[in-house]
């Protein structure tokens, strides 16, 4: 069907992001849904002007995205899907712990007002965060021996899956879990009822962000030699697209 992309497939299930026209993702759409397994698979659509990627691949994982809890199985464990459009009532609501699971630089493009940061840098860290703030006046804590209602959300919903059964597996009994994460919230919710806070466009500017070569997040990681190839290939980018060609995947004459 000429789809490209990557498919992750796990002893937990299926993610990834394939592209190709609509008739041939929403065949191998229907093609995965025919495995009874995976008949309720959920996915989000977004458009693109070119094919973003080279190849088709499927790869096999330990983990979907690893948090290194075996013990844990989300399909099982996972907390109460919460909708979109009933998620600001939630979090709103007195008592309950409102956590991002997703990492540091995620959480500075903007996350969720009240919104716990954990200050991971991968989700692996997440489980050893939890049972810091399980202990005694920790955010986690339980008082007078009932541990607090929690809500969780992460940018796609894939990690919630795994962080609510986390906290499941552990005794908390009120998990929720924002369903589809923020970018469903995002397509779901008006902005002007939006209780998500992301970075205005006067926050994005910043001197060490150049398109193509660096941002603030990645400008201290590459050196000046690094930065340079990124220019050049930026600069072919910029040439291909004057010529109304692809630039990922040419191949050259001989190649």
């Amino acid at each position: 069907h000429g789809v490209k992309g990557t498919l992750l497939l796990a002893a937990e299930g299926i993610n990834g992001t394939i592209a190709g026209l609509p008739e041939g993702v929403h065949a191998v759409l229907a093609f995965l849904r025919a495995d009874p397994r995976l008949a309720k698979l959920e996915h989000k659509e977004a458009w693109a002007g070119q094919m973003p990627f080279y190849r088709m691949k499927v790869r096999l994982k330990r983990e979907i995205v690893t948090m290194g809890v075996p013990e844990v199985h989300p399909a099982l464990m996972a907390g109460e899907y919460v909708k979109p459009e009933d998620w600001n009532q939630l979090i709103h609501e007195p008592g309950v712990v409102l956590v991002d699971t997703r990492n540091d630089y995620e959480v500075s493009i903007g996350t969720f007002e009240g919104a716990i940061n954990p200050h991971t840098s991968s989700f692996s860290e997440l489980p050893d965060w939890v049972e810091r703030e399980m202990a005694e006046g920790g955010r986690l804590a339980a008082q007078d021996g009932k541990k607090p209602r929690v809500a969780m959300f992460c940018t796609g919903g894939i990690r919630c899956e795994k962080s609510t059964a986390l906290l499941r597996s552990k005794g908390f009994e009120e998990v929720y879990h924002l369903q589809g994460g923020i970018l469903k919230y995002l397509e779901t919710v008006p902005e002007a009822q939006s209780s998500c806070d992301p970075l205005s466009e006067a926050d994005r500017q910043s001197p060490l962000y150049e398109l193509g070569v660096s941002c603030p997040h990645c400008h201290g990681s590459t050196t000046d030699e690094q930065k340079a190839g990124y220019r050049e290939r930026q600069r072919q980018v910029e040439l291909a697209e004057k010529r109304q060609a692809a630039h990922i995947g040419v191949r050259q004459p001989g190649a």
